[in-house]
Formats: C-alpha cells, structure tokens, sequence
C-alpha cells in the first residue's frame, strides 16, 4: 500500500478503467433492475441495488482520483489528497450498509420463499460475471498501489461473486425447484463481502486517524534515521502519515553533533526515507546542547 514509491500511477489508464467500469456497469443496472422487476426475483433486484452501490463507489473513487490531482491552494496546502483517504473509508461503509440489506433480504426470503423463473436469473446473472469481471480485472493491475483503487477492485470482484452466486441460485432453481437457495446463497455472498471490507475499512480508517499508514515500520524508519550515521546523535518527535492513499510524509526532530555538513546529511536522509516509503520529510536539525527537551542521553 504505497510503500513503493516507484510505483506511480498510471493516470490516464485509470482514469479509462474508471469511467469504463462506470458505464458498463450502469447500464447493467438498468437491464437488471428491469429484469428483477418483470420476473419478481428478489435476488436480481437486491443484485441490482448492490450492482448500484458500486457504480456510486466506482463514482467517488474517480472523484477522489481526479481530486488528488489538483493543485494545493493556500486554504489547502496538501491539496485534496486526503479525500482518497475520505472516499476509500466512504466505500468501506457502503459496503458494509450493502452487506446489511441483502442479510436482511435473504432472511425475509429464507421465512418466506417465493417461486422465481431459475432460467432468467440464470442468463441475467451470466451477463452480470462478464461484466463484474471484466471491470475488476480493469483495476487488478495497480490494486496493490493505492487503497482507492483496492476499494473499487474488492467491489467488482465482490459483485462477480455475487453474480456467479445468482447463477448458480437460477440453475438450481430450474433443476429442483427448491427457491429457498435464492436467499442462501444471498447470505453467503453477503458474508463474503463483509470479510473483504473489514480489511478495506480498517486500513483507510487508521489513515484518516493519521496513524502510520499499513506497510511503514516507524521503528525500522526511525533505525534508518540514526543507527547508519555516526554524526547522528538521535532523533525525536517523529511523525508518520498518509496524505493521500499512495504518498506518505514523515516530520521528525533530528540531534545533530555539529551543523556543518547539514544539507548533504538531509539529502542522504531524505534517500533513506525513500526507500521506506516516505516521499515527503520534513527534518529539524538540532544541536546536542540545545535541542528541545534535552532528550539525548550525551549531554545529560
């Protein structure tokens, strides 16, 4: 999740997935709510509504995506960044208010099954994989990059599951006749997209607490900081956290023995941090007998 910085996104491909994802998806939608509609299959139409939660989190990802791009102003020196964080903890929510619905659905139905035409649903649900998985494999490359597009790809794999429960839902129905499956397998596709948001929900909500984001060791960064450096007495108050899904920052106290050599020592620094992961530091060089909180344990 970020912490490699020569990763950078690949701006306009994603851009193309996402506005791709959008429409295909939308206009499956429309297809499957009517469908759900005219055979009164309670698993098309929960679909659907679940099929449109993703396009709205496959909407605000975009927003977000194109956010992050635009430059700071003096109200918001970060520019937008954070809203990545913002959409991403959005996402997880929507997911879980979904997971809610079609728990709640699929009981109703389970008390209560109603007859349903397996052949329909089947082919609807068939079209629904195509396109579910076709979007998820859109955002597959750089799901690794950024939580944003993690968020959307664990959505349309989620939905390609959901799909492919369907599917099999119609061809049971249309071998048995048994309809309580429609809501059984409504409940194990809802357990399975709770079990893949908790970790979304988790990560974007320590971001946007500011904590160390996923993937950064801030032991091994402060190690990285010191240990390498003999003119390095010690290092305090430092900070580590995400500004957007894909960059990190770090501010940190550094307690130098002499300033002398101060820009080569933050340059070499500032490379360390690199390769942790942290493309934005912001160092405050000390002297032994000066710093802060007399801190160091050599000028006691």
């Amino acid at each position: 999740m970020g912490h490699d910085h020569h990763h950078h996104l690949p701006v306009d491909h994603l851009n193309r997935a996402f506005v791709v994802g959008i429409v295909l998806n939308l206009v499956f939608v429309c297809v499957e709510f009517g469908a759900g509609v005219w055979l009164d299959s309670v698993a098309l139409i929960s679909d659907a509504g679940h099929n449109l939660s993703d396009v709205v989190s496959l909407v605000l990802s975009l927003i977000a995506f194109r956010l992050a791009r635009v430059k700071p102003t003096a109200s918001y020196t970060y520019g937008y960044r954070k809203s990545t964080v913002l959409v991403s903890l959005l996402n997880a929510c929507i997911l879980l208010v979904a997971v809610g619905v079609i728990l709640v659905e699929s009981v109703r139905k389970l008390y209560d099954p109603q007859p349903v035409d397996g052949d329909s649903i089947a082919w609807v649900a068939g079209i629904g994989i195509v396109i579910n998985a076709f979007t998820a494999w859109l955002f597959i490359r750089d799901k690794e990059k950024d939580l944003n597009v993690k968020g959307a790809y664990l959505h349309m794999a989620a939905d390609t599951l959901v799909s492919v429960g369907v599917l099999v839902s119609g061809i049971v129905i249309r071998l048995t006749g048994w309809y309580a499956i429609d809501p059984v397998v409504g409940i194990a596709i809802a357990l399975v997209i709770l079990f893949s948001t908790s970790k979304l929900l988790h990560d974007s909500l320590r971001l946007s607490l500011d904590g160390v984001p996923v993937g950064i060791d801030s032991e091994r960064v402060r190690r990285s900081i010191t240990e390498t450096d003999p003119r390095i007495e010690d290092v305090h108050h430092v900070h580590i956290w995400a500004i957007s899904t894909t960059q990190n920052a770090l501010t940190a106290h550094v307690v130098v023995r002499s300033l002398d050599d101060a820009e080569e020592l933050k340059h070499e620094i500032k490379h360390r941090l690199e390769h942790e992961g942290i493309g934005h530091a912001t160092l405050e060089f000390e002297l032994c007998g000066e710093h802060c909180a007399k801190e160091c344990p050599e000028c006691r």
